[in-house]
């Protein structure tokens, strides 16, 4: 459409109203949230249940969730783990390498929405599809595999022109024996042990290490359910006592149980560190970290939101009811199917926990085909 000048008209952001159950309202117009007294044209009553910003999750391989839970635990490091799969599962990494990788990515993406998480940290070589209309937000880090099976640890440091100011992410202590348990030391005496660092599992980390991690003051980004298939537990409660920041992973679905909320729910039930730590661990802390906006519900912040019926962690994926990234709905129930027009998302039906949910198209097309392919991936959306 173009105005009697020529030039293009410009496009009215949407508006559109959120209203809870106990009468509270928030306001999005755009990609933001705006004073909940701005006029809308637009009203959604959301029910019963508990808005939240977005969850943010620090650790996946977007790219791997639709393969099967591959091994033969408990291994005494994540090393073992790598190397018996290939010789052990070859047939079905084939398999599931078959898939295109956007479609995998897209998998994964799907994957955070069922867990309520709008914010993820990829674990992998930066893919230029997620620099473009994403499901998701994918917070752009530094990222080495491994001190073990980093190729070029260097490089992985000095990161590129997008990434070099970011945090620098690695999987660090996985694992159980000595091999595992020397890499704190290892990373101090090469000088990684750093603030900026967003040190991932480590599950072999004793109480020297972590007065290591103090002094550096490094992060801990904690995935349970991958440490305690791979190892038959996870980090010691004693690395969490000394209150370093903390977040939390989902690794993907070749190790772990499945969304965010099987983390956090995880953690609960361990009972090392707070409630009120670990909604942190996924939303402020997170953020801080990270060097993105502090996630809230106030006037002139992201519009990354999630709507759960149920209490965080007792939330499963049914449970999440809304699920929006910058203003738009990406995953929600039927009911909100008008919400999905107002904002022009085209959606595709999914069930979920025998519900049936909208997403954003072409997400149920795209697990259609990771779960006729792996339909063990097909856990995430019982």
């Amino acid at each position: 459409m173009r105005r009697g000048n020529g030039r293009p008209a410009e496009r009215r952001a949407v508006t559109y109203a959120l209203r809870t159950a106990a009468g509270s309202r928030v306001v999005v117009r755009g990609d933001r949230l705006v004073s909940p007294r701005t006029p809308v044209d637009h009203v959604v009553a959301l029910g019963g249940g508990v808005l939240l910003p977005g969850l943010i999750n620090a650790h996946d391989h977007l790219q791997l969730n639709h393969y099967p839970r591959l091994g033969n635990p408990p291994y005494g490091n994540a090393y073992q783990w790598g190397r018996d799969i290939h010789r052990r599962h070859a047939t079905e990494i084939r398999r599931a390498g078959a898939l295109p990788r956007r479609d995998a990515l897209l998998f994964g993406a799907l994957k955070n929405l069922l867990g309520g998480a709008t914010t993820v940290v990829h674990h992998d070589p930066w893919h230029p599809m997620l620099d473009r209309a994403f499901p998701v937000r994918v917070a752009r880090v530094r990222v080495a595999h491994s001190l073990g099976f980093e190729r070029d640890l260097d490089g992985a440091l000095a990161g590129d022109r997008e990434s070099r100011a970011r945090p620098f992410s690695m999987h660090l202590a996985e694992g159980i024996d000595r091999v595992a348990g020397r890499e704190v030391s290892e990373c101090e005496r090469r000088g990684l042990l750093r603030r900026d660092l967003l040190a991932v599992h480590l599950v072999a980390a004793d109480a020297e290490d972590a007065r290591r991690l103090r002094r550096a003051g490094a992060a801990i980004v904690w995935c349970p359910t991958s440490n305690q298939f791979l190892f038959g537990r996870t980090a010691r409660q004693e690395l969490f006592a000394w209150g370093p920041d903390l977040l939390m992973g989902t690794d993907s679905l070749l190790t772990a149980t499945g969304t965010l909320l099987d983390e956090l729910r995880a953690a609960r039930q361990l009972g090392y560190v707070s409630p009120r730590r670990l909604r942190d661990a996924v939303s402020i802390t997170a953020a801080c970290r990270l060097g993105l906006p502090a996630p809230n519900l106030r006037s002139g912040s992201p519009a990354d939101l999630v709507f759960l019926r149920q209490p965080l962690f007792r939330a499963r994926p049914r449970d999440v009811a809304l699920v929006i990234v910058a203003g738009k709905p990406r995953l929600g129930d039927a009911q909100f199917r008008h919400l999905f027009a107002h904002c022009g998302v085209r959606t595709q039906r999914l069930q979920v926990g025998g519900m049936d949910k909208l997403v954003a198209a072409p997400l149920a097309t795209i697990a259609r085909r990771a779960v006729a392919l792996t339909p063990q991936a097909g856990r995430i959306l019982q």
